[in-house]
């Protein structure tokens, strides 16, 4: 056997690290099956309806998915939706939030924190992030309050918690709301309690990406009755209601159908019982890769805030191409080749930054989003600005800076991320190699 071969780096023609492949995620049993067939048996699969009277609630399934959630998350009320973009929304709606009132929020997140913003005519102003946890910068946020500022879209980004502390002080101190967008955070702690709503509302989502699901859907929570009551109505045409609830003010009541259905609440009551053991097994293996990455050069491994517990949606590292002299994506393709294809997005081992910070997307560009006149942006202050540069941590972040693996997850075993660390150790150990293939070394004449 050729031995240097064997050893060489796979994307260059070596042996890799590992052939066969990684275990699929399986995130329905006999509990799931158990509760979608009584449902199923019933001939119920939605009990809403869109006006007066107790099924404007949703069925038995859903208020009892609602009071589980509540129950385990410690929040006094929980409305559930089908999906987080509609909760989202939702919580905009809530907020009170206007045409032309400011929402500061992240620039790196998915796409819907900041596109629900723009359906109620409020204006995004997006913040830099920290370098560390990636969510949004406090000193950042507080810079851009202003007088139109309503509220704070905050994301507890890769299941990491933002510095709810500072955030919460700033939301209090100008009379804010602060909105939770704990999608990606399930399970996450900080100073020993589970964000979501700390000072205001916000909620996570339930499609079949995170770590419980139901396909699709989302669960809103707070701890404000006013709030929690302006969800409901907001989700399931609230306008048809208002009378019956002692309101005659439509303002943002105006409601969709934002329902979750029986089927989806029955599984999603037999998925909580699933969230501890879990978020525990992401923790033992972000654990074990932390470990395992100390002191690869030009990789620092995932960073944790103090008193807090990371529910570890994916696994973020950061990249420094000046240590490695090698670009983020040909280290990524050398560590990928080492290791299987992969059978689905949970199966990547690396890939490069997370998305585009949102304001450099043509809806802000363009400043076109509503109508072709340019509404929502049109009732904006001439200071908000969506220019190139405008959260530099946050561009070099998607352009350079960050990498994500998804191998953190159910049913994998410490084994699996010791072979992809032995892959990343073996590019970094060999990274002259990988040089050389980016930058040859000029030949003598």
């Amino acid at each position: 056997m050729d031995l240097p071969h064997m050893m060489g780096l796979a994307l260059l023609g070596g042996t890799p690290v590992r052939s066969h492949p990684f275990a699929p995620r399986r995130t329905m049993g006999t509990a799931e099956r158990d509760a979608a067939m009584a449902v199923l048996d019933s001939g119920v699969l939605s009990a809403f309806i869109g006006g007066p009277g107790p099924y404007f609630l949703g069925g038995p399934r859903v208020r009892a998915f609602e009071g589980a959630w509540a129950d385990l998350f410690g929040y006094d009320h929980a409305v559930s939706v089908n999906s987080w973009t509609s909760g989202l929304m939702t919580c905009i709606g809530a907020a009170g939030i206007e045409p032309g009132d400011e929402v500061i929020c992240t620039p790196t997140t998915m796409s819907a924190s900041a596109t629900s913003i723009l359906f109620y005519g409020g204006v995004p102003v997006f913040a830099d992030i920290e370098p560390d946890g990636f969510c949004l910068d406090p000193a950042k946020v507080e810079a851009l309050v202003t007088p139109r500022t309503r509220a704070i879209m905050v994301a507890h980004l890769f299941g990491g918690a933002a510095d709810l502390d500072a955030l919460v002080a700033i939301a209090r101190r100008h009379g804010l709301v602060l909105i939770e967008d704990a999608a990606q955070a399930p399970g996450t702690t900080l100073h020993g309690r589970l964000v979501g709503a700390w000072h205001g509302l916000g909620g996570f989502s339930l499609n079949y990406h995170k770590h419980i699901h139901t396909g699709e859907g989302g669960m809103i929570v707070t701890n404000d009755p006013v709030l929690a009551e302006r969800c409901q109505l907001i989700r399931n045409h609230g306008e048809n209601v208002l009378e019956s609830h002692g309101l005659e003010d439509p303002a943002n009541l105006i409601g969709g159908n934002y329902r979750l259905t029986e089927l989806q609440a029955a599984i999603g009551l037999a998925q909580l019982d699933r969230l501890a053991p879990i978020v525990a097994q992401r923790q033992a293996l972000a654990a074990r890769l932390t470990q395992g990455l100390a002191g690869v050069p030009g990789l620092t491994p995932a960073w944790v805030r103090p008193d807090s517990q990371h529910s570890w949606y994916c696994y973020p590292i950061r990249y420094d191409e000046g240590a490695t002299g090698v670009p983020r994506q040909r280290f990524i393709e050398a560590v990928c080749a080492e290791l299987p294809p992969p059978a689905s997005s949970d199966d990547v081992a690396l890939t490069g930054g997370y998305v585009r910070p949102l304001y450099l997307n043509p809806v802000y560009q363009k400043r076109r989003a509503l109508g072709s006149r340019g509404f929502p942006f049109d009732q904006a202050a001439g200071s908000v600005s969506y220019e190139p540069g405008l959260c530099p941590v946050a561009e070099r972040t998607w352009r350079s800076d960050l990498m994500l693996s998804a191998l953190i997850r159910d049913p994998l075993t410490p084994d699996d991320i010791d072979d992809l660390v032995r892959a990343i150790h073996k590019v970094s150990d060999r990274i002259a190699e990988l040089r050389d293939t980016v930058c040859p070394t000029p030949v003598a004449a």
